[in-house]
């Protein structure tokens, strides 16, 4: 990775504070069992897994009282593939379980949710994502301690973050996410932000001629 310069570490500060996407390793969902419970499923949305972003390793603490779960507890929703207007369900509550962000989701019943749900049902459809904002960063250099002692640096650890929406997505950068995995697959995926990242520093090289600033 090339150094980072002064305006790449503005164009971070601006970016990251931003809607960011993440796909999951080792996101399972299970549907619920009893009567009631037929269109209900729990899952976990997040992890301490780091994750690589252009500007290095992000690591989403899961540290007492770093997740704010205000919104997904109010109002959270399920979307399909990040679309807001593709509301397949709702999440009925979420909470922090063994350093991993959990939710239990449940499935609407019209049309166009019957088809998501039936897909989840059979096993065709089995990625997961998460959409969230940063509020407070820590930065941790190379070799150092985080201030709570339990990341080694160079990364960039979410101390206080908000989960706004889970989605389950049809083509996961990551075929580990998801539904039906093992604990064992254990493969870093790459979001969409990364995605957004490449062709910002394409058009980039593009104005100044190629050349890498």
């Amino acid at each position: 990775m090339r150094e980072m310069t002064k305006a790449d570490s503005e164009r971070k500060k601006t970016e990251i504070n931003g809607s960011l996407e993440r796909y999951l390793t080792n996101c399972n969902i299970t549907r619920m069992n009893g009567e009631g419970n037929e269109r209900k499923f729990e899952l976990s949305f997040s992890s301490e897994e780091p994750y690589e972003r252009w500007f290095g390793m992000e690591i989403l603490s899961h540290a007492e009282g770093a997740l704010d779960l205000t919104r997904l507890n109010s109002i959270g929703v399920v979307l399909f593939n990040h679309d807001r207007d593709k509301v397949v369900g709702r999440i009925n509550r979420a909470w922090v379980e063994d350093n991993r962000g959990k939710a239990e989701i449940e499935f609407d019943s019209d049309d166009a949710a019957e088809v998501i749900y039936q897909k989840v049902l059979s096993g065709t459809l089995k990625g997961v994502s998460v959409g969230y904002r940063v509020d407070v960063w820590e930065e941790v250099s190379a070799n150092k301690q985080s201030a709570d002692g339990r990341f080694t640096g160079p990364c960039d650890i979410a101390t206080r973050w908000t989960p706004y929406e889970i989605s389950i997505v049809s083509v996961p950068a990551d075929p580990t996410v998801g539904v039906g995995r093992s604990q064992q697959d254990e493969t870093k995926g790459v979001s969409s932000f990364y995605y957004n990242e490449k062709q910002l520093q394409i058009n980039e090289n593009l104005l100044t001629g190629g050349k890498v600033v």
